[in-house]
């Protein structure tokens, strides 16, 4: 045997000791190879961002940290009895069918003729963001997906550029497209800012009102929304009206 084939089977025997302490540090090493989060930080990595769900509008809009979405009844008892969906005596000469947008006190109405409104709450356009004057409802989508406008991305360059619809979409259950503009009446996941000044010019409503008021319109319905200076149309009523569960779940077939 030539000292070469000596030293080499002398290697064998000292290779299989030494295999199960080699398999134990390639271990450690690895593992610490992996970075945390903190390491990753240090070293320049980011985590990635959770995604939503967003409260889309908002000039301060950040991936919302909320307890889980509410149900749809829980939307409802979570509003304040003036923002609950009720029939008013409206009149108007607007004709039967026709929204109305009180800008001013965050109501829209849905025109039902004989000086009859569907009263419900909304959120509206925060301060210097608000508009007014006559649009039709050009497109309705269930569960839309929302595209954040060019405008909104520059001044808000986080946002998602897509987010499918569902129940953590910012658009809510249902959209109305309001003519060739960025506007649209809407759902939301966020039924705390009903009756606010929230959005950058979108109406929006509970997804419990919303799916009843997209039941109620087409394509081609008339809207008109009031400018914020505009006085509060009168609601002259007969008699008292206390909202109530009966009064909020109207269905089209109770109405003449």
């Amino acid at each position: 045997m030539t000292a070469a084939s000596r030293t080499f089977a002398d290697r064998k025997p000292v290779s299989r000791r030494l295999r199960p302490w080699l398999v134990g540090v390639a271990g450690v090493l690895l593992a610490a190879a992996v970075p945390n989060v903190a390491s990753a930080q240090t070293l320049g990595y980011a985590p990635a961002p959770q995604a939503g769900p967003f409260s889309v509008d908002d000039e301060i809009l950040m991936p919302a940290e909320r307890e889980p979405a509410a149900t749809e009844a829980d939307e409802d008892a979570q509003l304040p009895d003036r923002l609950r969906r009720t029939v008013v005596s409206y009149p108007t000469d607007q004709p039967a069918g026709t929204i109305v947008i009180d800008t001013a006190n965050t109501y829209l109405y849905y025109v039902l003729g004989g000086n009859r409104a569907i009263r419900y709450g909304v959120g509206v356009g925060r301060e210097g963001f608000t508009w007014s004057g006559v649009q039709t409802i050009t497109r309705k989508a269930e569960w839309p997906d929302w595209r954040p406008p060019a405008e909104m991305i520059a001044r808000q360059p986080y946002l998602p550029r897509f987010m499918a619809g569902g129940p953590g979409n910012p658009l809510g259950a249902r959209a109305m497209y309001l003519g060739s503009t960025a506007y649209r009446i809407h759902g939301t996941n966020d039924p705390s800012t009903i009756g606010k000044f929230v959005s950058s010019g979108c109406i929006r409503l509970t997804n419990e009102d919303v799916e009843d008021l997209f039941g109620r319109v087409g394509v081609g319905t008339r809207v008109v929304v009031l400018p914020k200076s505009a006085s509060r149309p009168v609601e002259a009523r007969s008699k008292p009206q206390q909202p109530s569960r009966h009064a909020m779940n109207i269905s089209i077939s109770s109405i003449d």
